[in-house]
């Protein structure tokens, strides 16, 4: 008799908890959305990509729509206009950061300044990255190190031509722009192209991204948090330790080299890197509360923000390409005739002048967005929105792959056709609210400008230096286009090509 009696109560509790989600989500003025079953919400109605299922829920209940998932309330936005009204008319209401468990490790939501809501300590790391990151100093710096570090990876094409190898196109530019980040920051390289070289920290970072990448129930059901359920802050804590210990190391090897340069030499064999300069900034005590474990989490968010994002968009770049041959003709005469041929490798100064690559960019930013999300707002206070309430709290999605793909908005959205940019002026800073690959408002990705000139600079190259086919031979239309969902939105197969010199 104690069964029946336990599922009858059971089943009691579940309708009354389903009836008050129900009629509070149909009564309280939220945007419309799908109605929550109980406990769960509506994560039952994700699949593993999430972008693509919010992209269909949007298509019925509209570009404004609100959802449960798990316990947290979360509205989702997929339309410029209403972009523009959340992210410009109520910016500073939107700019606090709802934090994923996973950015907990190491208490990195703590310092970081993709994590921290808007007040002084980010406006801090802000004044320390456009300051330091892109001084004039430092962004000649960057010239000769990306340079540098792309003329690497040429010379290792260039070996792999001779046998024919095909190349994982996402691990061969993961490994150059890990390599230009640890160099600007630190002149040491991270990562070889010689697999059986050391690979720590590409390994770790690597890891770390994987982590990160997967669904947690902590995420949903915040009273899981002291649990971690399934193990993920456990996993990228171990993961994070290994890069502040890095981090550590590369500090105390730069103290004593500082020491020692200044009893024997002055200052003549210090590093001109971002790290010299931000002890600089310590050692005098610039900017008050910034200090050496501010500035470890610092690296540790360019990083993570800077490499696998940028490595995504170049494999996506490639993939399209060579899947559009005649795309790919077109971009390489443009930049060959700007180049003269290949008598000298692409600068800065050049991708002004290459405007139909900087299409090939933004047709593939448009596509292939690698934060089709972009990292989740969440509201300081309830809001008016087109006569719905968003309320405190709510956690704030901005679907950017679902706009990118709106035949509203965009003629032919699923064709790869760079011409669309062309002549329009089109750009991705923040004010064409149809295209914010890189976020708006205040909370703009703050690396945008670095990762311009990578992606410009590394696509021309490779494509200026050799042609490509598919390894064995496959036809570019059969080639595997499928999208897998994670910290980034990396190709669900890795794009394995043959280079050929020209």
């Amino acid at each position: 008799m104690a069964y029946p009696i336990f599922f009858l109560l059971l089943s009691f509790l579940l309708t009354c908890i389903y009836a008050f989600t129900v009629v509070r989500h149909r009564y309280s003025r939220l945007p419309p959305g799908p109605y929550p079953f109980p406990i769960v919400g509506n994560l039952l109605q994700l699949s593993d990509k999430p972008h693509q299922s919010l992209a269909m829920l949007s298509k019925r209940y509209g570009p404004l729509m609100s959802l449960k998932l798990g316990c947290i309330t979360t509205v989702v936005i997929s339309s410029p206009d209403i972009v523009k009204e959340f992210f410009q008319s109520h910016d500073i209401t939107f700019s606090s950061r709802s934090v994923r468990d996973i950015a907990r490790m190491v208490d990195h939501h703590d310092y970081s300044i993709a994590w921290l809501p808007v007040g002084d300590q980010w406006r801090r790391l802000r004044r320390v990255t456009r300051e330091y990151f892109y001084s004039v100093q430092h962004l000649e710096a960057s010239e000769l190190v990306l340079g540098k570090k792309v003329q690497e990876l040429l010379d290792h094409l260039d070996q792999c031509c001779t046998h024919e190898t095909p190349i994982n196109i996402g691990v061969v530019v993961f490994t150059t722009t890990l390599n230009i980040f640890s160099n600007f920051l630190f002149s040491v390289d991270f990562a070889q192209h010689d697999s059986g070289s050391s690979q720590e920290f590409k390994d770790t970072i690597r890891g770390l991204m994987e982590v990160a990448g997967k669904p947690n129930l902590a995420d949903f059901f915040p009273m899981l948090k002291l649990f971690d359920p399934q193990g993920l802050l456990r996993r990228a804590n171990v993961y994070a330790k290994k890069m502040m210990t890095i981090f550590d190391k590369i500090i105390d090897e730069r103290f004593h080299t500082r020491s020692t340069s200044s009893s024997c030499d002055g200052i003549s064999s210090r590093k001109n890197d971002i790290l010299e300069s931000l002890l600089k900034v310590i050692l005098k005590d610039e900017y008050g509360s910034f200090n050496r474990n501010d500035m470890k989490h610092w690296f540790l968010d360019l990083f993570v923000a800077g490499t696998d994002t940028t490595a995504t968009t170049l494999e996506w770049t490639m993939a399209e390409l060579i899947r559009n041959p005649e795309k790919m003709k077109m971009a390489r005469l443009e930049v060959t005739k700007h180049m003269q041929g290949n008598n000298r490798n692409i600068k800065e100064s050049d991708i002004t002048q290459l405007p139909y690559l900087q299409a090939v960019i933004k047709e593939t930013l448009r596509l292939h967005p690698p934060a089709p999300l972009l990292v989740p707002h969440e509201a300081i206070h309830n809001v008016d929105v087109q006569g719905f309430i968003v309320p405190k709290n709510a956690q704030i999605l901005c679907n950017i792959w679902a706009m990118g793909r709106d035949p509203n908005v965009w003629s032919n959205p699923e064709m790869f056709m760079p011409e669309r940019f062309l002549e329009v002026g089109i750009d991705y800073k923040g004010h064409d609210f149809k295209f914010i690959p890189f976020g708006t408002g205040r909370r703009i990705c703050p690396g945008m400008s670095f990762a311009h000139r990578m992606l410009h600079i590394i696509i021309g190259s490779l494509i200026q230096k050799f042609d490509w086919k598919l390894d064995g031979n496959t036809s570019a239309l059969d080639m595997d286009m499928e999208e897998k969902f994670g910290l980034s939105l990396p190709k669900s197969v890795p794009l394995m090509a043959i280079p050929i010199r020209i």
